[in-house]
């Protein structure tokens, strides 16, 4: 039984982890769109107002696909709660396609915006 649940929650990963790198690369590939109409707008020498719905329903579609991504990380999290769950707490499922780090542990989780300190030598 623990080999089936392995075997289910390993294809579940993969689902995931394809999702989860279909959505970045829908954002990246959106936002240079967003980013690259008015700059050649502006090298076709048209008024501001040429493009400017479209610069403006690309700005939706990003703010669309970045809620897509906090919901996809919530179902990771809440996939990795089912793992354990399962009595698979113990397994790492590794993203063996997009090249994603592993997540790291609550304790090894960098601290943004706070400095590390260093040790320094007595004079």
């Amino acid at each position: 039984m623990l080999k089936q649940r392995r075997m289910v929650a390993e294809q579940i990963a993969a689902a995931l982890f394809e999702a989860e790198a279909a959505i970045d690369a829908a954002l990246s590939k959106t936002a240079m769109l967003t980013g690259v109409m008015p700059q050649l707008r502006r090298e076709a020498g048209a008024s501001a107002l040429i493009g400017q719905d479209a610069v403006e329903h690309a700005s939706q579609a990003i703010m669309a696909l970045a809620e897509a991504c906090r919901a996809i990380v919530e179902t990771h999290k809440e996939l990795s709660i089912a793992q354990a769950q399962i009595g698979l707490g113990a397994v790492v499922m590794s993203d063996t396609g997009t090249g994603k780090p592993p997540l790291m542990a609550a304790d090894q989780q960098p601290q943004v915006g706070r400095r590390a300190l260093r040790a320094v030598r007595a004079a």
